[in-house]
C-alpha cells in the first residue's frame, strides 16, 4: 500500500511538473487566442521531446507495436501505452549522436501524463487507439502536409473517399489538445465543426490537403500550421529595430505595418499588443518570417514582374486522386539480394528465441495474474513474426519476378531499334560524318602526291645543280656539297581545296613520284634540306594517321550503330583503308 501510494504520488507530481512549467512561460499574456494556443502546444511538444520524432518514424513505431492490426476503436491499458512510448524514445536515442541524448524517462514520465489527463479525465486507465494515433501524429515532427496525408488515410474508406464519422471523431480526439492546455473556449468541439471544414459531399485526399492548408485554414484548426510556422522561425534572424521596445535584432515573426511607413515590431511586442506613436493596434499587419536585404527584395520584384518567379506556388503537391492505404508501413521492406534470405530469416529466429526467453524469464517474476497477459502478447509476437516472414519471402519473389521482366524488357531488339527514331538519326548523323572525312582524307592524300611531285622537282634541280658544279671543278657529281643559290631556293607548295572530291584511291598517292624523292630520304646527302624534308614528310604520316584512327573510330561506332539497326539482309559496310 506504501508503494502505491508513493507511485501514485510521484505520478501526480509529474502530472503537475508539466502544467507548473508552462505558467512559468507567462503564454497567458499574449493577448490573441491562436498564437497562445499554438505556443503552448508547441511548448508541450519541446518539452516531451516529440518534435525530435518525425512522423514517418512516429508511423514506424505504430506498426512495431502491431496497432496496425487493431481497430481504431479498440481499447489500450496505461501499461501499455508506456510500453509504446517506451519503444518510441528508445528508437529516438539510437538515432540521435551521444551529445544530443535525451532523458527518456523524464520524456515518457511528462508525455505520459499529458496524454492521460488529455483523453483519460475521467480516469478510466484506458485510451482508445484512435485517439492515441491522433495526438501523436499531430504533436511529433515532421511536415505539416505528411501529417495530414496519414490522419487522411486513417478517416478514409478503401475507395480514397474521407468518411465523416471519422473526420468528426478525429476532430473530436485533437481538439482536446488546446482544452488541455486551457484554451478550450476558443477551439472547443462543437457539432458544426465538421460542416464548417467541409460543405461538400464527397472529399478527396487534395480537396483534404487544400481546405487544412489554405490560408487562412479552417477556425477550429487554425492553430495548426501556425504550431509549425514557430517551429521554422524559431532561429531565423531579422536585423531591424523593433519599433516599441527598440530591439536592434529580432528573432521568430517580424510585423510590418501597412499604414505606418517603416513601422515594424518584432513577436513579443505584436502578440502582447505593444503599440506607440501613431500606430494602433486596429492597424493591419503583415506577418514576416524571413528577412530579404533591399536589393533581394528588388531583384526579386523585378524577376517577379518579367514571370521569372512564379506569382503563386501550390500549397502543397497534387497526389493522384485514388484510394490510399493506410500509411502504416506494413510492406515496407530494406531491398535486399535473394542470396541474403537465409540469413535474414536466422536473425528473425534469433530474435522470436530472445523474445520467448524474455517472456519466460518475465512469467516466473511476475504474480500469477499477469500470466494469461504475457501468454497473449508472447503468441501475439510469434504471429507478427510469421507474418512478416511470409510477407518478406513473397515481397523477396515479387522483387526477383519484376527483375527478370525487366531484364528482358531493356534487351534491344531489331524491330524496336528500327522503329526508334533516336537510333536512325544518330545512325545518318554517323554516316554523313564519316564521308565527311573520308573526303578529307582524300583531299589530303591529293595535297600529299602534289607536295612529293613538287619534291621531285626540286631534287632534280639539286642535282643538275651539283652536275654543273662537278663539270666545272673536274670532281664528281657525289663530291663534297655546295651550298649554292639553288638549295637555299623558296618552293611554293599547292594545297587541293578540302571540297573537291578526287577519284583516286589511297594506294595511287604517290603516283608520278620518281626515285629522286626517294633518294633524298636514303643515305649519303647530307644536306640541310634533306633535314626538312625529313620533318615535312613525318608531319604529312603524322596528320594521315590520326585522320586514319579517326575515320576507323568513326566506322567502328557507325558499324556498330548499323548492326543494331539490321533487319534481315546485309548492306555493304563501308571501310576505310589504312594507308
Amino acid at each position: 500500500m506504501i508503494e502505491e501510494g508513493s507511485k501514485r504520488g510521484k505520478a501526480m507530481v509529474e502530472k503537475r511538473q508539466l502544467f507548473m512549467e508552462m505558467r512559468a512561460q507567462n503564454f497567458d499574456v499574449i493577448r490573441l487566442s491562436t498564437y497562445r494556443t499554438a505556443c503552448k502546444l508547441r511548448f508541450v511538444q519541446k518539452r516531451c521531446n516529440l518534435h525530435l520524432v518525425d512522423v514517418w518514424n512516429m508511423i514506424e513505431a505504430f506498426r512495431d507495436n502491431g496497432l496496425n492490426t487493431l481497430d481504431y476503436n479498440a481499447e489500450i491499458n496505461v501499461s501499455r501505452l508506456e510500453t509504446i512510448l517506451s519503444s518510441i524514445y528508445y528508437q529516438l536515442n539510437k538515432r540521435l549522436p551521444t551529445t544530443h541524448q535525451i532523458n527518456v524517462e523524464q520524456s515518457i514520465g511528462l508525455l505520459l501524463n499529458f496524454m492521460v489527463a488529455t483523453y483519460d479525465s475521467e480516469s478510466h486507465g484506458k485510451l482508445t487507439v484512435f485517439s492515441m494515433k491522433a495526438m501523436l501524429a499531430t504533436m511529433c515532427g515532421g511536415k505539416i502536409v505528411d501529417k495530414l496525408r496519414y490522419i487522411f488515410s486513417q478517416i478514409s474508406d478503401s475507395s480514397g473517399v474521407m468518411v465523416f464519422a471519422k473526420f468528426d471523431q478525429f476532430l473530436r480526439e485533437v481538439l482536446k489538445l488546446p482544452t488541455a492546455v486551457f484554451e478550450g473556449p476558443s477551439f472547443g468541439y462543437t457539432e458544426h465543426s465538421v460542416r464548417t471544414c467541409f460543405p461538400q459531399q464527397k472529399i478527396m485526399l487534395n480537396t483534404f490537403l487544400d481546405v487544412l492548408m489554405a490560408d487562412p485554414p479552417p477556425q477550429c484548426l487554425i492553430w495548426l500550421p501556425l504550431m509549425h510556422r514557430l517551429a521554422n522561425v524559431e532561429n531565423v534572424f531579422h536585423p531591424v529595430e523593433c519599433s516599441y521596445c527598440r530591439s536592434e535584432s529580432m528573432m521568430g515573426f517580424r510585423y510590418r505595418c501597412q499604414q505606418c511607413h517603416g513601422y515594424q515590431l518584432c513577436q513579443s511586442c505584436f502578440w502582447r499588443g505593444h503599440a506607440n506613436g501613431p500606430h494602433s493596434n486596429q492597424h493591419q499587419m503583415k506577418e514576416h518570417s524571413s528577412w530579404k536585404s533591399p536589393a533581394k527584395k528588388l531583384s526579386h520584384a523585378i524577376s517577379k514582374s518579367l514571370g521569372c518567379v512564379p506569382i503563386g506556388e501550390p500549397p502543397h503537391p497534387v497526389f493522384p486522386e485514388q484510394a490510399e492505404r493506410p500509411q502504416e508501413l506494413t510492406h515496407t521492406v530494406v531491398l535486399e539480394s535473394p542470396s541474403r534470405l537465409d540469413e535474414e530469416h536466422r536473425l528473425i529466429a534469433r530474435y522470436a528465441a530472445r523474445l520467448a526467453a524474455e517472456a519466460g524469464n518475465s512469467t516466473q517474476q511476475c504474480p500469477p495474474t499477469d500470466l494469461s497477459f504475457n501468454f497473449d502478447a508472447n503468441k501475439q509476437q510469434r504471429q507478427l513474426i510469421a507474418e512478416l516472414e511470409n510477407k518478406n519471402r513473397e515481397i523477396l519473389q515479387e522483387i526477383q519476378r519484376l527483375r527478370l521482366e525487366h531484364e528482358q524488357a531493356s534487351q534491344p531488339t531489331p524491330e524496336k531499334a528500327q522503329q526508334n527514331p533516336t537510333l536512325l538519326t544518330e545512325l545518318r548523323l554517323l554516316r554523313h560524318r564519316k564521308d565527311e572525312l573520308e573526303r578529307r582524307m582524300s583531299a589530303l592524300q591529293e595535297s600529299r602526291r602534289e607536295l612529293m611531285v613538287q619534291l621531285e622537282g626540286l631534287m632534280r634541280l639539286l642535282k643538275d645543280e651539283e652536275q654543273k658544279q662537278a663539270s666545272q671543278s673536274g670532281g664528281s657529281p657525289h663530291s663534297s656539297p655546295s651550298h649554292g643559290a639553288g638549295c637555299s631556293m623558296p618552293m611554293p607548295i599547292r594545297s587541293t581545296s578540302a571540297g573537291s572530291t578526287p577519284t583516286h584511291t589511297p594506294q595511287d598517292c604517290l603516283a608520278g613520284v620518281g626515285g629522286d624523292v626517294l633518294e633524298a630520304f636514303a643515305q649519303g646527302v647530307p644536306r640541310n634540306l634533306r633535314n626538312d624534308l625529313l620533318v615535312a614528310a613525318d608531319s604529312i604520316t603524322n596528320t594521315m594517321s590520326s585522320l586514319v584512327k579517326e575515320l576507323h573510330s568513326v566506322d567502328d561506332g557507325g558499324e556498330e550503330e548499323e548492326t543494331n539497326m539490321r533487319n534481315g539482309g546485309d548492306r555493304g559496310t563501308m571501310r576505310v583503308q589504312k594507308h
